[in-house]
């Protein structure tokens, strides 16, 4: 297995963990806006800047376009002050989770080749996490850059469901996500029922759009030796147990 495809599952799972956090809901009383999807938009999105919403909606990508112009649009903040806000909501979840993890330094040290080599082209948000000024303690930088890496692998998936023949909204329904059934992440995405039923030939295209993203990402993967990759994926496994394990 690639070192791409050995830590998609952590780095997915822990790059969302901090999103549904009580720092993050702390965030969201913050700006005056409770619940999850907007500070969730403003804040992810933030790094794009003051835009329109269609601009996020772009990005984001499986969304509902409705859903993200309401919560893009439900925060009055400016963007790049939420961006910043929701930054802070990350490294503070790390150095919770991962504040005892003697990992974390040798986590991180592996992770910023990786995200340092990654072409931008195509995948704009995580071009803005990218830019965002590194945490100074490990814990924080090593969750901020699993945040980053999980940018970079959503926006290449965005990239390979198009190519696969796959709409957004078939690519939710099909895949579902580490926390929700294909239909569960629909309703949460803000997508409108009746779904229609998942048929093989949508699997299949889901599955080629999945080998597709392995291969669009193992570029940025390949600075790093088989060894270091070995060690990134067990690094990450340990991680993903603090992280939910407690």
């Amino acid at each position: 297995m690639s070192t791409a495809a050995a830590v998609k599952g952590p780095i997915l799972k822990i790059g969302a963990g901090f999103m549904f956090s009580r720092e993050a809901k702390a965030f969201g009383a913050a700006v005056g806006v409770p619940g999850f999807l907007g500070p969730y938009t403003r804040g992810r999105g933030g790094v794009l800047g003051d835009v329109d919403a269609d601009v996020i909606v772009a990005a984001f990508g499986f969304f509902s376009p409705s859903t993200v112009r309401t919560a893009w649009e439900s925060v009055n903040m400016p963007a790049e002050k939420a961006a910043a806000g929701y930054l802070g909501v990350c490294q503070d979840f790390g150095r919770r989770k991962l504040g005892e993890f003697e990992g974390a330094g040798r986590l991180a040290e592996l992770m910023a080749p990786v995200v340092a080599a990654a072409d931008p082209a195509g995948v704009a948000l995580f071009a803005g996490w990218r830019a965002l000024p590194q945490a100074g303690d490990d814990p924080a930088r090593a969750l901020q850059l699993i945040q980053v890496l999980r940018e970079l692998r959503g926006g290449l998936h965005l990239i390979a469901v198009r190519a696969s023949g796959l709409t957004p909204f078939e690519a939710v329904l099909t895949g579902g996500s580490p926390r929700n059934s294909g239909p569960d992440q629909a309703r949460e995405f803000g997508w409108a029922e009746p779904f229609p039923e998942v048929t093989p030939e949508l699997q299949r295209r889901w599955d080629a759009a999945e080998a597709l993203t392995d291969e669009l990402i193992a570029p940025a993967f390949a600075v790093l030796t088989d060894d270091e990759g070995r060690e990134l994926a067990e690094l990450l496994s340990t991680a993903e147990t603090l992280v939910f394990g407690r």
